[in-house]
């Protein structure tokens, strides 16, 4: 059976597939819909022990959350688990902070962009969709975060979190190498296949192509991200780095490796709101 086409509107009011059926976009939920998802994540977690959450402002990292854990390795001595991206970057700060606005509550249409400048060229539109689903699809000048999952367990690079857990060991350290990246019409722009090929690297799974020229990486303690903690917490201990310059990479190429990975990763992730309440932060400014 032939995939259906897919395109969203200038307008962005509605996705039209080839059949004539319309799906009717998100609408923008209002500041207070947000405001009462920040109280509800404060409320269950008041007082239940929560470790720091993620994600947050990497330009400001003072908080008052005093759960500690031990940092992860360096991801050089980890094992790559899973790969994954998130349409608009989770994180604010550094090359990424415009804020795209409050979504549709559920993690789309929200996060933060690229605060700099593209060209023309670089904005041209596309002949077909990328990524198109529900929620949109992508287009040149969105911004999308990367998550480099690592894991000290010994396990292989496949799909969801569950690939960086294994029957021997349940509770394994886990690091995120995160970067930011600004999709481009551009054919001389970064590779994104090649920025997610893994190989063994020393008796470890790697990502090979990690961007080594992004600004020294910010690093923090938190824990896993998503829009299903946004009204509560996540139980998970994750190391961060998060590098604070934005790439430019090939939007073609995102679409060639949504195609088909290792990951079975075929869309881009919803963003979780930041987190801004001081008791669910770690202080990690010394």
């Amino acid at each position: 059976m032939p995939r259906t086409s897919i395109y969203l509107s200038a307008t962005a009011a509605s996705l039209v597939l080839a059949s004539g059926v319309i799906i009717a976009a998100s609408e923008t939920v209002t500041d207070a819909t947000i405001a009462e998802q920040r109280a509800a994540l404060a409320a269950s977690t008041d007082g239940a022990g929560f470790g720091p959450q993620s994600p947050r402002d990497i330009d400001n990292l003072t908080g008052s959350n005093a759960r500690a854990f031990e940092a992860a390795p360096e991801y050089t001595s980890m094992n790559l688990c899973n790969l994954h991206f998130h349409e608009s970057a989770e994180h604010k700060g550094g090359e990424f902070t415009k804020y795209v606005g409050n979504g549709d509550g559920k993690g789309y249409q929200t996060g933060y962009a690229y605060s700099g400048e593209l060209s023309d060229a670089e904005l041209a539109p596309l002949d077909a969709p990328i990524a198109a689903n529900e929620h949109g699809s992508l287009e040149p000048g969105d911004t999308i975060e990367v998550h480099y999952v690592h894991s000290t367990a010994q396990v292989v690079p496949g799909p969801t979190l569950g690939a960086c857990l294994s029957e021997s060991i349940m509770n394994p350290q886990l690091r995120v190498e995160t970067q930011v990246f600004v999709l481009v019409n551009d054919d001389s722009a970064l590779d994104f296949v090649e920025l997610t090929a893994i190989g063994e690297v020393n008796g470890f799974q790697q990502a090979l192509n990690i961007p080594a020229d992004t600004g020294t990486p910010i690093q923090y303690p938190g824990s896993t991200t998503g829009p299903g903690y946004n009204e509560k917490g996540s139980p998970l201990q994750v190391s961060w780095s998060v590098r604070p310059k934005v790439a430019k990479v090939n939007i073609k190429t995102v679409g060639t490796w949504l195609e088909g990975n290792v990951f079975d990763e075929n869309h881009a992730h919803g963003v979780r709101n930041l987190v801004m309440n001081p008791a669910l932060l770690s202080n990690a400014a010394n």
